[in-house]
């Protein structure tokens, strides 16, 4: 799709933003991702949905617990998964708006109530996302994009996009915008919606375990009527990988993730086709992948 300029009007908007965080092993980054969260005084409330957590996790949560009377501890339903757990947070959220932040990403302080402004006058139901930048400072991959098709993921996984003329799914390439700017999709790991287009779009889709569910329900606001916003003035510094959770686990649930989404939004019968052919060829792509990089880090460990 092409991406046009959103030009927002400037207004006092303080509506209460609930934080909806989806941890999992995470280690010290949460730490880091929480403290920033309670310093942000536009920010309403934190719910934190444990998914699970060592005995020193569980002391550090207890901490932040009773550090700030704003953290909501959701504990003792187990791993299932970052969909549903973002589900799970959202029953308990007491906020108009509700921001899905991860567990390794630190928001830099304006960026919620920048989010919830750009939001305010759109019609719904609506997704915001903001800037995911590296440790670095640069643009992380991901934090917008474009539509996802068989065709699109071919080109990404093969390298293709980087022959002349050719364009990537991803955008952090792409020339930053001035303002808040309409894209396909908007990373999870920092995504702002209201409640009622949260209730309006079915929340996210619990079929998808670890990766995936924000290109769905950006998809579902979009096919809906609504509009999905990268907002570049709202921003996080995203660790990325900070859960102690094998890459081959992480990849294989995100092979599984792009495999439902082709079936489930497959039209037609070459539609169906196309879902079926790029199975194997996505699983040579992502698996092999993961391990060719869990070999590269053995044999420079060695």
């Amino acid at each position: 799709m092409d991406a046009k300029i959103i030009k927002m009007p400037q207004a006092d908007y303080r509506p209460r933003i609930s934080v909806i965080m989806v941890s999992y092993m995470t280690g010290p980054a949460l730490i880091e991702a929480v403290g920033a969260v309670l310093d942000d005084s536009d920010i309403y409330e934190l719910i934190l949905v444990d998914n699970g957590s060592n005995e020193a996790g569980r002391q550090s949560l207890g901490r932040l617990v009773a550090r700030d009377d704003r953290v909501r501890l959701i504990q003792g339903q187990g791993n299932i998964g970052f969909a549903k757990g973002c589900n799970y947070g959202a029953e308990f959220a007491r906020g108009e708006l509700f921001l899905f932040l991860n567990p390794d990403a630190v928001i830099s302080i304006g960026s919620a109530r920048r989010l919830a402004e750009c939001g305010k006058n759109l019609e719904l139901p609506w997704i915001v996302g903001g800037l995911l930048r590296n440790i670095d400072g640069r643009e992380q991959r991901g934090s917008r994009r474009r539509e996802l098709t068989p065709l699109s993921a071919f080109v990404s996984f093969t390298g293709l996009h980087k022959l002349p003329g050719i364009r990537s799914i991803h955008m952090e390439k792409d020339p930053v915008p001035m303002g808040p700017e309409a894209v396909a999709v908007v990373s999870g790991a920092f995504m702002m919606m209201c409640r009622s287009s949260f209730e309006q779009i079915g929340g996210f889709d619990e079929e998808y375990f670890l990766h995936v569910e924000d290109i769905d329900v950006c998809r579902r606001a979009r096919e809906l009527g609504g509009q999905v916003l990268f907002h570049p003035k709202a921003s996080v510094m995203h660790y990325g990988s900070t859960s102690a959770v094998r890459r081959q686990k992480v990849e294989w649930e995100k092979l599984k993730g792009f495999i439902y989404y082709f079936r489930k939004y497959a039209k037609g019968t070459r539609g169906k086709l196309m879902a079926w052919l790029s199975i194997p060829f996505m699983t040579v792509a992502i698996m092999g992948r993961a391990w060719y990089l869990v070999l590269r880090q053995a044999f420079r460990g060695a």
